[in-house]
């Protein structure tokens, strides 16, 4: 498998102050179509989760339903970097202390999946939590202790499997 048979899948959560419908939330839940859009918009983009809203803030994966998600996926960790740090979406992000609780464990992990897979908000939560509970590692990382693309493992030799009288104790 080549780099490009590769993409990262990412995730971040957060716990809103209010509720979606108050005032307190009302610059966030306003601006949420203009940076989906922009997302959708920019080099590298390939798909995020929404639900019938058009983006994924009734999408509930736990009993709180203060707590919210984000998920996309993207051709590189570089072209999400540009989308979150350096794009418009940076201003909206500077922001997230207005709308947010503060985090007490990490909120966002990032991780590799093979171009065309979407995973599931069930995956995901779980890679954040492997995170949480282990550290960066391939199988689940950040922006400052990230991994390369997986690659493919070579293939044994065709010739290396055991007559059938060598294998067991019979």
């Amino acid at each position: 498998m080549a780099k490009s048979d590769w993409q990262l899948a990412q995730l971040n959560v957060g716990r809103i102050v209010a509720p979606t419908d108050s005032p307190v939330l009302a610059d966030f839940m306003n601006a949420l179509d203009g940076i989906n859009a922009l997302a959708e918009a920019s080099r590298g983009f390939v798909w995020r989760l929404q639900g019938n809203s058009g983006n994924a803030t009734e999408i509930l994966t736990t009993p709180d339903p203060y707590f919210l998600i984000n998920m996309s996926v993207w051709e590189s960790i570089e072209t999400l970097f540009e989308f979150v740090y350096r794009s418009a979406h940076t201003g909206f992000m500077v922001r997230r202390r207005e709308w947010f609780e503060r985090p007490a464990e990490a909120y966002q992990v990032l991780w590799w999946v093979p171009a065309g897979y979407r995973p599931s908000p069930q995956e995901a939560l779980a890679r954040l939590e492997h995170l949480r509970a282990h550290g960066a590692s391939s199988y689940a990382f950040t922006f400052k202790q990230h991994f390369p693309t997986p690659y493919e493992p070579v293939a044994p030799p065709s010739d290396m499997k055991p007559k059938p009288y060598c294998v067991g104790w019979a």
